[in-house]
């Protein structure tokens, strides 16, 4: 429901609250292979129309960030086999069953090349390019709905990738209002102009993003400074923003409202999301379910909000 003005300007005494982010753990070589690697991600983005985001990922997961056997050996960043229409060099793996014949480049290149040929080849991936080149979470959850992956827990392990390491940010920038046009929406006393829809939801107020929104968007319009509104909602200043996301405008809780005692994870939840629907501290989720940064969610697990 929406709340008051006067509601809404009474929680503005909640900007003197603060707390430290618990950042969440990353692995070197992941952080080694996304340096290393990344310009060819970008590279397939602006050829092909395939998320950056979603590229770097794979190779991260498929590879083993590039220490698996078959990325060393035979340059297959990707896991991808042979199939009957494969014509070139070939090596052969265990893997669902034994002596299967994976392919094989003559570098790192012509495998990311070979990916994006891949999903756009094969018909049954052509939904994937229907989405929005910045909505990895619907090219991931697609992914595996096509049957890039049996992992049930595919999708879900490639948005954690994502969005610890930040690789949204090979898909697009934030890009900020001039000073000028900030001051176009502030008073002349300096006060908030509430420009948006508040509402509240476990006694917490929040706003709804739009298209195109950002951090810098919101506080123009709610008066709430971006450095807060990135604590509150436990994000990086340019984690993209999609419509119908939830923006906290105060701290979340410690645990979950009652009758919220559990819930079922999704395809294409990840721990931050789940914090974000019920109103948790994303730290608090980790340690009721006696889980550390490297858990990734797996469609089906069940996981503790009180």
């Amino acid at each position: 429901m929406k709340v008051s003005l006067r509601l809404f300007f009474f929680s503005c005494f909640l900007l003197n609250f603060t707390f430290i982010l618990s950042a969440q753990r990353k692995n070197q070589a992941n952080v080694d292979y996304i340096k290393h690697y990344n310009y060819l991600a970008v590279k397939q983005k602006v050829m092909y129309k395939i998320p950056a985001s979603i590229t770097l990922a794979q190779g991260i997961l498929e590879s083993g960030a590039g220490s698996s056997e078959l990325a060393r050996a035979s340059n297959n960043h990707f896991g991808i086999k042979c199939h009957a229409d494969w014509s070139g060099d070939r090596v052969y793996r265990q893997d669902d069953a034994p002596n299967e014949c994976f392919r094989k480049y003559n570098s790192v290149e012509d495998s990311y090349e070979d990916h994006s040929k891949f999903l756009l080849q094969y018909p049954r991936y052509a939904v994937l390019f229907t989405y929005d080149i910045r909505d990895y979470t619907s090219w991931a959850k697609g992914l595996q709905a096509c049957g890039y992956a049996t992992n049930k827990g595919y999708a879900n392990s490639l948005i954690q990738i994502i969005e610890t390491y930040d690789l949204y940010r090979y898909d697009t920038k934030t890009v900020s209002l001039s000073a000028r046009e900030k001051a176009k929406k502030k008073s002349s006393k300096g006060k908030p102009v509430l420009l948006r829809d508040v509402y509240i939801t476990y006694d917490l107020l929040y706003i709804i993003a739009k298209d195109n929104d950002s951090f810098d968007q919101i506080s123009d319009d709610t008066g709430f400074k971006v450095k807060d509104l990135i604590k509150y909602n436990e994000v990086p200043a340019d984690f993209p923003l999609k419509k119908g996301d939830v923006v906290y405008l105060q701290k979340k809780k410690k645990k979950a409202d009652e009758p919220n005692f559990e819930c079922v994870v999704k395809i294409g939840e990840s721990m931050h999301r789940i914090s974000q629907r019920y109103g948790i501290q994303l730290k608090q989720l980790y340690k009721m379910n006696k889980k550390d940064s490297e858990y990734v969610p797996t469609e089906g697990d069940i996981l503790r909000l009180r």
